[in-house]
């Protein structure tokens, strides 16, 4: 368990410097996502071919491990066009709203319904998202393509948790990461070549980022986040993992001299503090000497 736990710290990290990165703007954002699979899976698939690392139990485990791959590419590639249409701050905050997206699906599709701290948390999220994004936008209906995206992107995420999940318990992390990658890698390619994004004509600080991210951002930070979602509880590993938010907006204020309004902090932290109530298993209830937990 610690060395799950320091390996989800070590995770957290390398891939809160990926909207930095993304935010500069040196590569498109679809092909940005597309050479961040492609760079990790030219590293790890010719290592887990030539130790005989990939084992496959049935084709059904396979079937998911590939549609978490192109769902996971998909959430990468609209996550790149929200933060390059607006802030990498808010951005990835609205990413993050993927837990709530989580319980709503649950509450639909699954039987194992959302306890009543999950709708508390959900309403304080939800207020935070608000303050975060600014009343006046939800007023006016005023959600341009950025917000739309930063919404499908945590949604697109929070299918990928659930599933990855499912798949974990089957395969070791090696062959996951291995059959995701290629199948992310496949499927960004295509959807790069239709929408004519180009493939090459980068500055050198531009393919430096497109390295960085493969192999930091995408390679080292999910090897240590798959083996921490393998043995540790899913909904831990989630609510850790809102703590990228916080790290990506303050390396965001201190690199890119992004602005950060005081309702912004607060919005951000009503949103984060929401999504932790959804997470608490003790029940949130009302007593004659007040709130109890």
């Amino acid at each position: 368990m610690k060395k799950a736990r320091i390996a989800l710290v070590i995770g957290i990290f390398c891939i809160s410097i990926f909207p930095i990165l993304v935010k500069l703007k040196l590569t498109p954002g679809v092909i940005s996502a597309f050479y961040r699979m492609a760079v990790a899976s030219a590293i790890i698939l010719p290592y887990a071919l030539i130790t005989n690392k990939i084992k496959i139990k049935s084709r059904g485990t396979f079937i998911l491990a590939v549609i978490c791959g192109v769902v996971f590419g998909l959430d990468v590639a609209v996550w790149n066009v929200a933060i390059q249409e607006s802030t990498a701050t808010q951005a990835t905050l609205l990413t993050n709203l993927s837990p709530v997206w989580v319980g709503i699906g649950a509450f639909f599709f699954l039987k194992d319904k959302p306890t009543t701290n999950f709708w508390i948390g959900t309403v304080i999220a939800i207020i935070g998202m608000v303050l975060l994004v600014g009343l006046k936008t939800f007023v006016n209906l005023d959600f341009n393509l950025a917000f739309c995206f930063a919404i499908l992107s945590g949604m697109l995420y929070a299918v990928y948790m659930l599933v990855s999940k499912k798949v974990l318990n089957e395969l070791d992390v090696v062959t996951f990461m291995s059959i995701t990658l290629l199948s992310s890698t496949i499927a960004l390619g295509l959807i790069s070549w239709v929408i004519g994004e180009p493939f090459s004509g980068f500055s050198n600080a531009g393919w430096l980022v497109l390295l960085i991210q493969g192999v930091v951002c995408q390679l080292l930070a999910w090897l240590l986040i798959s083996f921490a979602t393998k043995h540790m509880r899913a909904t831990r590993v989630s609510v850790s993992l809102l703590g990228q938010a916080v790290l990506a907006s303050i390396l965001a204020w201190y690199f890119l001299d992004e602005a950060i309004s005081i309702q912004m902090v607060i919005g951000g932290f009503v949103l984060l503090f929401g999504i932790r109530i959804t997470f608490y298993t003790k029940r949130i209830g009302f007593s004659k000497k007040g709130i109890k937990a």
